[in-house]
This record gives C-alpha cells, sequence and structure tokens, in this order.
C-alpha cells in the first residue's frame, strides 16, 4: 500500500503541498492537463527552484492572466459544481470535494451563513481551487491510498485578511483543526493556511509524531513564501509502501522470554525411596542449562546428582537438614509446567543412602508454574 506522510514542521499550506508532492515525484504534466478542465479564468502553474535554510525546495504559484480579471465571489456550491463538471477521476474528486467540505462548513460557522453561501474572495478563490484540486491530482499520480501527518504548527499574532485584521490561526483553520493534534511554534505569523488547515482535516487518515513504518521511496520539499530565522519554511513529504514485514520486526515479550528455548523436557519423573515423595513433573522449552538449588532446613543432608544425556545438564542439589522430635512424613510434590513442542524421556538412575532414626510427615505441597528458571526481560 503507497502511502505519504506530511511533515509539517513549518506549518503548511496550499500551494506548499502541491510543490512537496510534484517535487516527490507527482506527474506535474498530468496535474496541468487535468486543471486545464477546470472552466475558470485562464492561469499558469509558475515552478521554480529555491533554497530555504539549506534546503533546496520547489517553489509553486499560481499566475492569473493579467487580461482576465478573476471573479470576485466565488461561492462554495460553485466550486463543487465546477469539480463535478470537470471530468476528474472518481479518486480526485472524492479527495477534491473532502478538502473543499471542511473548508466550507467551517467558514459557515464563523460567519453563520448557509454552507452554500460561503465565497472565496478573488485571488484566494483561484489559489484555493487550483492548490486544492491540484493536490487530489497529485495525490493520485501518486497512488497514495493513506495519508499520515505530523501534529500541526498554526503560528500566531494577527493576519490581515478582507475582512479586516485576524488573529492567527485564522478562525476558520482553528475550526477545522478541533480534535486534529496541534504543534508550538516560536513564530508570531500564520504558519498554516485555512486551505492548509483543509488538507488536513479532510484528507489525512492518521496522525503520528514520528515516522509510520514504510519503506521511503521519494522525498519532496514544497517551499512556503517567507523565510523563517531559525527554520527552513518548507513542507516536507515522504511517499511509501507501507512495511508488509513490520509484524516480523516486532518482538512481543512472550517471544522474548521464549527465544533462547528451543527444545523440550516433556514429563520426566524422579522417584526418591527415603521417605520422601518427590514428583518432579517438567516441561522445558529451552536450549540451556538449569541448575536448581533447593535448600530445606531439616537435620539430614541428601545429596542427589542427576545426569540426564539429552544434550545439556541439569545439576540438583537438595539439602535437608531435619532436626525434629515428632514423627513427619516429607512429600515435595513439584508440578512445573512449561508449554513446549518437543519430547525427551529421561531414564534416571538414583541411588540413595539416608540413615533416618526418625519418621517424618510434613505435608508439603510446592507448586511451581513455569519452572526454576527466570525469564529474560524483554
Amino acid at each position: 500500500m503507497k502511502i505519504a506522510y506530511l511533515d509539517c514542521f513549518s506549518g503548511i499550506s496550499g500551494d506548499m503541498t502541491l510543490a512537496a508532492l510534484v517535487d516527490a515525484g507527482a506527474d506535474r504534466g498530468y496535474i496541468e492537463e487535468e486543471l486545464s478542465k477546470i472552466s475558470i479564468e485562464p492561469f499558469t502553474l509558475d515552478w521554480k527552484r529555491v533554497n530555504k535554510k539549506g534546503i533546496s525546495a520547489l517553489k509553486m504559484d499560481v499566475v492569473l492572466d493579467p487580461d482576465t480579471p478573476p471573479t470576485y465571489h466565488r461561492h462554495y456550491s460553485e466550486i463543487v459544481k465546477l469539480i463535478h463538471a470537470a471530468g476528474f477521476k472518481e479518486r480526485v474528486v472524492q479527495l477534491s470535494l473532502a478538502i473543499f467540505d471542511k473548508i466550507g462548513v467551517a467558514e459557515a460557522k464563523i460567519h453563520d451563513v448557509p454552507v452554500e453561501k460561503v465565497h472565496f474572495h478573488e485571488v484566494g478563490a483561484m489559489d484555493s481551487i487550483v492548490d486544492v484540486i491540484g493536490v487530489a491530482l497529485a495525490m493520485d499520480s501518486l497512488d497514495v491510498e493513506k495519508i499520515y501527518s505530523s501534529p500541526v504548527p498554526l503560528g500566531s499574532g494577527t493576519v490581515r485578511c478582507d475582512h479586516g485584521i485576524y488573529p492567527v490561526p485564522a478562525p476558520a483553520t482553528l475550526e477545522m483543526m478541533r480534535g486534529l493534534p496541534i504543534a508550538p511554534t516560536p513564530y508570531a505569523m500564520e504558519m498554516t493556511t485555512p486551505t492548509g488547515a483543509g488538507i488536513i482535516s479532510g484528507i489525512v487518515d492518521e496522525f503520528a509524531k514520528g515516522y509510520p513504518p514504510m519503506i521511503v521511496e521519494s522525498i519532496g520539499y514544497g517551499a512556503g513564501t517567507r523565510d523563517l530565522p531559525n527554520q527552513p519554511n518548507v513542507l516536507r513529504v515522504v511517499i511509501g509502501k507501507a512495511d508488509p514485514f513490520i509484524h516480523k520486526y516486532q518482538v512481543y515479550p512472550a517471544a522474548i522470554q521464549a527465544a533462547p528455548e528451543a527444545h523440550t523436557h516433556h514429563h520426566h519423573e524422579h522417584s526418591h525411596d527415603h521417605g520422601h515423595s518427590h514428583s518432579h513433573d517438567h516441561h522445558h522449552d529451552h536450549d540451556h542449562s538449569h541448575s536448581h538449588d533447593h535448600h530445606h532446613d531439616h537435620d539430614h543432608s541428601h545429596s542427589h546428582d542427576h545426569h540426564h544425556d539429552h544434550g545439556h545438564s541439569h545439576s540438583h542439589d537438595h539439602h535437608h537438614n531435619h532436626d525434629h522430635s515428632h514423627s513427619h512424613d516429607h512429600r515435595h510434590d513439584h508440578d512445573h509446567l512449561h508449554s513446549h513442542e518437543q519430547h525427551h524421556d529421561h531414564d534416571h538412575s538414583h541411588s540413595h543412602d539416608h540413615p533416618h532414626g526418625h519418621d517424618h510427615d510434613h505435608s508439603e505441597t510446592n507448586v511451581h508454574s513455569g519452572g526454576a528458571h527466570t525469564p529474560l526481560k524483554q
């Protein structure tokens, strides 16, 4: 699956997005040819390479025909009709309308008018139409199926628009970013335009502070108009494929614990005829040696050495010291359950000679779920 990541560390606007996508490999010829289908005043797209704080980026400007002044007002409903009438691919229509719908609904709320009556002013209308549809065409050209974005810095301060001096972020911009992650910025200027916010709120599928799991194919930089004092005023777009092997790279705690274990002990029992009954049911799935030291504070000593010929050794040292003046019978039931795939049968010969002059009757039951080895930490 082809994905795009919008790295908005310096904000986002429509022209920055279109330029970045073309810089990342979108077909410029296809975009310009398709844009010519829109029934609006003549325009051309001016592309040039610029340098922003050491980063080479593509700058795109919509240039209007000086002999054909633009329509002063274009309503949202008219723009929707233009998109449907142009004969674009269904994917292009869908993306374009998704962006304009977010812009239209936000503007309608701010100005308290029906969404069909929302209008875009003069040059702003032309820029918005070309930028939005151009971005939809660029995404289609790159076959992008899923769009990610970083949190978006909006800016602060004030901006002059047709209605006068407005706060930054502009009311419509902030309205569109409701419920979406924004980022701080030290700059008292407009970092994200309403068209940029429309792109973010309209077509971004998921937000991520870092890059999503992907195989990077191309990278594009789209330049903004202004120069920032301490950072490049560019939008970075990263195009790639969703990593199909990501599940193989992920390591889960259970896998980490099982990783060093490669063989199975399945059901071996130890029986000691010395007044004590030890029943060990071990199911092990590991490839390393185990040392089990059991210390029981009783006043007699048993030393058991068990050797298992199955590729590794177990050393069981049991020290029992008994000092009892009453009759006891020891039963130690150890049930170690490890779920594994391989099976080993073991025959153990144990020779024990215990000179005990007393009878013990202790009923002790030890149940170990997981054996005596310590699992590895994640």
